[in-house]
């Protein structure tokens, strides 16, 4: 069996596409560490997205990582798949259904490998980026309410997609920013950031 036989296709591409990726971050010629962006603002935001992104290993390693592995599993398990099927049948599967099959199983067999990956590679890339890069972006309150003099803790991802836990204090004088609510991050002031809701928060009918 080889490579270059139609039936092995797209484990080929996906072969080159993961030369060509480690290529680009060993010569440092251009930085692709894509955010993962489910608002739109680089940040994810809390709930079944976040979770599923979570449970795929897409938060433990850079996106750019994640993805050289995910590639090389892919084109590993699709050239298997083939040279059992050639040896089993006598002829390969075709390219697609071959494919589908590599990819459905890459993709948690990925996230189980992103996990120790994860402990592995080395953590201070993202604190490397500095800490001001982080104004601008969106962040969730997770405990408390944020007032003037009284910061609560707030959940804010960088652009590499890791998870920082800042201290968040309303940027207007007299609001007031509850738990669940997201904020942007417009400036800092030492170890403490200032937000702007994203929304008016909406009082119950008992509340108003």
């Amino acid at each position: 069996m080889t490579l270059l036989e139609p039936y092995n296709a797209p484990f080929a591409v996906a072969l080159l596409l993961m030369v060509v990726m480690l290529a680009i971050q060993l010569l440092g010629v251009l930085d692709i560490d894509f955010d993962l962006d489910a608002d739109g603002d680089g940040a994810i935001g809390a709930g079944p997205v976040d979770g599923l992104l979570t449970l795929l290993g897409l938060g433990r390693v850079p996106l750019t990582v994640w993805l050289v592995v995910f590639l090389f599993l892919f084109a590993a398990l699709g050239l298997s798949i083939q040279e059992l099927a050639l040896s089993l049948t006598g002829g390969a599967l075709d390219a697609w259904l071959a494919g589908i099959l590599a990819g459905a199983v890459a993709v948690p067999v990925t996230a189980v490998v992103a996990r120790p990956l994860g402990r592995i590679l080395p953590q201070d890339e993202t604190s490397a980026v500095g800490v001001d890069t982080l104004v601008g972006r969106r962040a969730t309150i997770t405990d408390g309410i944020a007032r003037q003099g009284f910061p609560a803790r707030a959940r804010v991802r960088d652009m590499h997609g890791q998870t920082h836990y800042v201290m968040v204090e309303p940027h207007e004088t007299a609001s007031e920013i509850h738990a669940g609510d997201e904020v942007l991050l417009v400036r800092r002031d030492n170890n403490t950031f200032f937000g702007t809701a994203l929304a008016e928060r909406r009082l119950s009918p008992a509340q108003s």
